[in-house]
């Protein structure tokens, strides 16, 4: 006896999501903090260039001496971290690149950056100011960036070489900046 049958399609289906705020998360892009493997943060960068995925790798200029030189390098400002604007649907293209660990979040879901971290740091590095890695504080003399493109941000002010520097902190890596500002540029917060 010969059976017909007939074809099935496949259905992608959306997960089931509790509530309109979650839902809206999962189709909505926003910018998230993807680590990498050690040091494959330019390789990365280059994947998500040639997989059209939207991507923001900081760098800063560090100049290394070799035994017989003076090395110019560019340097990743996060080390570890490259940030991807993407909807929640769209992980798994992020998540497939070699090099790529896994979306930074809690509890095993992402979590995005907060609204304007990202396009600020992007408008200071693109102005051509100055900024390096230090190490990630939680005490000091809490302070908010009142002027220029990093304008709204709260960082710990620290003292180097007469200078003041902000340091600004990426909570979600647990990252900061250190980026030279003018005592009028901040305002002390209570």
């Amino acid at each position: 006896m010969n059976r017909v049958t007939k074809p099935t399609v496949a259905r992608l289906e959306t997960p089931v999501i509790g509530d309109d705020l979650e839902r809206a998360a999962y189709l909505q892009p926003h910018w998230y903090a993807v680590y990498t493997c050690a040091n494959r943060e330019h390789r990365v960068a280059d994947q998500f260039a040639n997989h059209g995925i939207e991507h923001f790798l900081p760098l800063y200029a560090s100049v290394r001496r070799w035994k017989d030189r003076k090395v110019r390098l560019q340097l990743p400002l996060f080390p570890g971290y490259i940030f991807v604007q993407l909807a929640l649907r769209d992980r798994l293209r992020v998540l497939q690149v070699p090099g790529v660990v896994r979306l930074v979040g809690f509890n095993g879901r992402p979590a995005p950056l907060p609204e304007g971290d990202v396009r600020r740091i992007r408008e200071f590095l693109g102005r051509g100011f100055r900024a390096e890695p230090h190490p990630y504080l939680t005490a000091g003399k809490r302070v908010r960036v009142n002027n220029g493109p990093l304008a709204g941000m709260d960082g710990i002010l620290s003292r180097r070489k007469g200078k003041f520097r902000a340091v600004i902190s990426i909570e979600l890596v647990h990252r900061a900046v250190a980026v030279d500002v003018g005592e009028a540029d901040v305002d002390v917060l209570p």
